[in-house]
């Protein structure tokens, strides 16, 4: 099933969320429809608050990044294979050299700004089964899963931009949680007009 994604504004979006252990009500059903919900948007990565859920879970497939034709060879291989449930993730470790890449996020469209990251990152969570897993990630695959992982923090990409570029965004991203922007999926937003 095809859920709405929650539009900038909503509070869920700056919360933190809470772990969910492997009872978590219909957990099968609620990964399987966030994936249908974010291949339905275009996305590359969907985390439970943006559906209005304040959990720590997320789902990524880095596929479409794959056809960058100007990425090596290697890192074509990673994201071309890179789809993955992550469950209660933590970070343990982000270094290497900061780089800019243009991010989006299906909270926010329409609206894409460079954002600095970390090059490498190391994180531990549950897959789907809530078996214990960890990876060590390096460029756009570390970046997807830093952008996702900062959801579950009540992070949104727009946090990582200067004052300055944050005030010249505020009525763009006004206009975006009262929903009077054009979208192809369906949204909730926080502060459209009641009619």
């Amino acid at each position: 099933m095809i859920l709405p994604i929650v539009a900038y504004g909503a509070p869920v979006l700056k919360k933190e969320a809470d772990e969910i252990t492997k009872d978590y009500p219909k957990l099968d059903q609620l990964i399987e429809n966030m994936w249908e919900t974010m291949y339905a948007s275009n996305g590359v990565g969907l985390a439970a608050p943006q559906i209005g859920l304040s959990i720590r879970l997320f789902v990524i497939d880095a596929a479409p990044f794959s056809e960058d034709e100007e990425l090596e060879k290697e890192e074509v291989e990673v994201l071309k294979s890179f789809k993955k449930v992550f469950i209660n993730p933590e970070i343990i470790e982000e270094d290497g050299p900061l780089w800019e890449f243009n991010e989006g996020c299906l909270s926010i469209p329409d609206v894409r700004e460079d954002v600095s990251r970390n090059e490498r990152v190391k994180i531990q969570y549950f897959d789907e089964l809530f078996q214990a897993q960890e990876l060590v990630l390096t460029g756009l695959a570390a970046r997807v899963v830093q952008h996702e992982y900062d959801h579950i923090e009540g992070i949104l990409f727009t946090d990582h931009l200067t004052p300055l570029k944050r005030r010249l965004l505020k009525n763009r991203l006004n206009s975006i949680s009262k929903g009077a922007i054009q979208v192809d999926y369906p949204m909730k937003f926080p502060n459209k007009p009641k009619r």
